[in-house]
């Protein structure tokens, strides 16, 4: 740690489980209750070293981080951290949740690519009017899937499918070679969806992503194929993708949109070939449970003076 910084000794939660979860804090160690809405409990803005932001989506907490004059690190719950670098503002580190969300994405995208190759949405649908609808689907054995992501949502996704028997190829920034084997650059990314059943899309938003789905992406994939969102929204264009989906060319499984909440009169919510859940990937019991396991490391670091974890903007720890 560079030593001009003083150490963090403080730092609000958003509500009392995550305070009861930090007990018993290390010798030193403060913290308080916070949501970023009301007023802070157990410390004042003067006394705040660290906030850990609400589990909720939007970046609308710049007038009340605005009050902390000391402020020194924001913990997101969130492994995405679009947004917060620009919340923080200078000299303010950022770390994410990197690790808590990902059994539960991963599931999810194991889930949506299932329920839409096998036919489980037709299957909801005709038993509301009673209708045997048998029929043979493309199902997930022996398809080409094609995912846009290699980072540890993207890895529990890959030993996810293993047991499906699919034909995986792997996308990142740039073209290398990892523990797993061969890792293709996203300038392949068209040429690559040419031959893919399956689109996975797994990588963070930022200015080099925003829309990487986009329309020659998209117009690449051969009639019939999935597209799956588990990442952000904007990743993929909205435009383009609802015009190929609405068409009826390709199918959609998202769990995030662009915008967000999808408005009500949106036509991919009445697209037979979509699935839409509503930005819920890690949102399960166990992000509850690992939460809070890498909050309580977290303040221990931060006691013991170390660099935090999962740092994404590095701040005071340059």
């Amino acid at each position: 740690m560079n030593e001009q910084f003083r150490p963090v000794r403080t730092l609000t939660v958003p509500s009392e489980d995550l305070l009861d979860a930090l007990e018993p804090l290390p010798d030193g160690f403060r913290a308080g209750v916070w949501d970023l809405v009301g007023e802070p409990s157990g410390l004042t803005y003067g006394e705040i070293d660290a906030v850990v932001l609400p589990y909720a989506a939007g970046n609308d907490w710049g007038e009340a981080l605005g009050r902390v004059p000391n402020l020194r690190m924001i913990q997101a719950q969130t492994t995405g951290y679009d947004g917060l670098p620009e919340l923080a503002g200078p000299g303010v580190a950022v770390a994410s949740a990197a690790g808590v969300h990902a059994a539960g994405t991963a599931e999810l995208a194991l889930t949506l690519m299932l329920a839409s190759l096998r036919g489980v949405d037709d299957a909801v649908r005709n038993a509301q009017t009673g209708t045997w609808g048998s029929r043979r689907y493309r199902g997930l054995a022996d398809s080409r899937v094609l995912m846009v992501g290699v980072g540890g949502i993207g890895s529990a996704i890959a030993r996810r499918l293993e047991p499906f028997e699919v034909e995986l190829t792997r996308v990142g920034s740039r073209a290398r070679t990892d523990e797993h084997g061969l890792v293709h650059g996203v300038d392949e990314l068209a040429e690559l969806a040419a031959t893919a059943d399956v689109l996975v899309v797994i990588t963070p938003l930022n200015e080099q992503t925003r829309h990487l789905i986009g329309r020659d992406v998209l117009a690449a994939l051969p009639d019939g194929a999935l597209v799956v969102n588990v990442a952000r929204g904007a990743v993929v264009d909205t435009d383009a993708l609802t015009a190929e989906v609405v068409s009826g060319r390709l199918s959609a499984a998202l769990d995030v949109v662009d915008p967000e909440p999808l408005p009500a009169d949106h036509p991919l919510w009445k697209a037979p070939n979509a699935i839409i859940t509503p930005h819920v990937g890690g949102n399960t019991e166990a992000f509850v449970r690992r939460i809070r396991k890498l909050l309580k490391e977290q303040v221990d670091r931060l006691a013991r003076g170390e660099e935090p974890m999962n740092l994404v903007l590095r701040g005071p720890w340059a």
